[in-house]
């Protein structure tokens, strides 16, 4: 062993540190910056690959042309436009403020909606689901106790649960969040009906002398049951262009909609012997909308509805119940999901439903993750007010003012492939430090 020199000095271990990322790679460093700022910060982008050609139509010319490999990320990146905030917290976002502005136009104008709707009767309904069993709860302030004897925090993975459930009639649950959307057309039948009867109209002329619109969002409880926020408003024949009947009154709807809601029901199916039928719960909530403008300090507002509506826009399963955001191809890829059990077992419910040749028109497999529910969670009539794809137009008109469109004579072609979602980890950690957020791996760890 060679003898030790004290004036040796002994290399000391670089500290460990977190692999930074690096983008030597990319030769166009500023175009990728510029190219991954206008996802705004979108956290699963969709990857095309292809082409777009402008060609002069008289002369054969190419004009202008744009291919994917070309581009500094190598592909065409889209937003994936996803509503749920657990997938992307972005796109969540603006279609959260989409609604927030489809809503509020249908409440004070805006967006080609004449601001006469404001004095046109308006009221926020929310319809609930019955009770299929007892489930731990919560009630207002926290600090009722539970059936169960104990005083539940919010946010307690046993809120929403069965106290019993070997008795919790999962089968119900499961097929009223499948009739659900079949249960509000009907709703709105009887609304109509109860609307003529209070004015002394016949059912054949109500639609030449009042309309009724409506804007809706579904949301999931903590049990796993959908249920409804709604807009309705009352107008004249033209829709918001005109104003409704004198004796079309605030309270005249909020009784019809109270009235409407207890008749409205479904024939379901005949479950082990037993005929079902599928109606609302008796949590049946109405609030008449005052102006902002004229009533001061009012506790129901066009914003603050217009607001609570947009918020649960962007829920989904995952959020409420803990369930999970995409289709399961076999019942046991369940086992490597880490899903409550009461979630776990109203989705074996449906899947073991879908397999009864008088329920395939449910397509009970194809929607298990979503409890049973396979109906749009944001929808409105047409008259209500402007739409999604009216206010998506109106946004890339303002973000291209000084695009000139291609001219008549121009001849556009365009191909374009899906080639996948997301972006490599060194381009999502780029993205988040160009929108000052976090990558969605680290966001999911936050939240957890």
């Amino acid at each position: 062993m060679p003898p030790h020199d004290p004036a040796t000095t002994i290399p000391r271990p670089e500290p460990a540190t977190a692999a930074l990322p690096t983008f030597t790679g990319y030769r166009n460093l500023l175009g990728l910056v510029r190219q991954l700022s206008s996802l705004g910060g979108c956290a699963q982008p969709i990857r095309l690959e292809g082409q777009r050609t402008e060609i002069d139509a008289f002369t054969g010319e190419i004009l202008r042309e744009l291919k994917s490999k070309e581009l500094p990320a190598g592909h065409l990146l889209v937003r994936c436009g996803n509503r749920r905030t657990t997938r992307c917290p972005s796109c969540a976002e603006l279609y959260r403020q989409d609604t927030y502005h489809l809503i509020a136009a249908g409440l004070r104008g805006g967006k080609n909606i004449p601001e006469q709707v404001a004095t046109h009767p308006r009221v926020f309904a929310t319809l609930t689901a019955p009770s299929y069993g007892p489930v731990h709860g919560r009630r207002v302030g926290g600090t009722a106790r539970c059936r169960c004897g104990r005083t539940h925090t919010k946010g307690d993975p046993r809120l929403g649960t069965p106290l019993d459930p070997e008795r919790y009639d999962y089968t119900g649950a499961v097929l009223w969040n499948a009739h659900a959307p079949a249960l509000w057309a009907r709703f709105m039948l009887h609304l109509r009906r109860t609307i003529a009867a209070a004015a002394g109209l016949p059912q054949r002329l109500f639609s030449k002398v009042v309309r009724v619109s409506y804007a809706k969002v579904a949301e999931y409880q903590q049990r796993g049951m959908i249920h409804f926020h709604a807009v309705i408003r009352l107008d004249g024949r033209a829709g918001p262009y005109t104003p409704p009947p004198a004796w079309a009154t605030p309270e005249l709807l909020a009784d019809a909609i109270r009235i409407a809601a207890t008749r409205a029901h479904i024939d379901g199916p005949e479950i082990n012997g037993c005929a079902r039928s599928f109606a609302f719960g008796e949590q049946i909530d109405t609030r008449i909308i005052r102006s902002s403008a004229f009533q001061g300090g009012t506790t129901i507002t066009e914003g603050k509805v217009a607001g609570y509506v947009a918020k649960y826009a962007t829920k989904g399963t995952e959020a409420a119940t803990g369930s999970l955001y995409h289709r399961l191809k076999r019942i046991t890829d369940l086992w490597f999901e880490s899903v409550p059990e009461h979630a776990a077992q109203m989705i074996r419910t449906a899947w073991a439903l879908g397999a009864r040749d008088d329920l395939k028109h449910l397509n009970l497999r194809k929607w298990a993750h979503m409890l049973g529910f396979r109906g749009h969670f944001s929808t409105k009539t047409r008259a209500y007010s402007t739409t999604f794809s009216a206010l998506r137009a109106a946004r890339a008109a303002w973000h291209r003012p000084h695009t000139p469109p291609p001219s008549p004579t121009t001849l556009v072609l365009a191909h374009w492939a899906y080639d996948g979602t997301g972006l490599t980890p060194d381009l999502e950690r780029l993205s988040a430090l160009i929108n000052g957020g976090l990558t969605r791996a680290e966001a999911v760890t936050a939240d957890a």
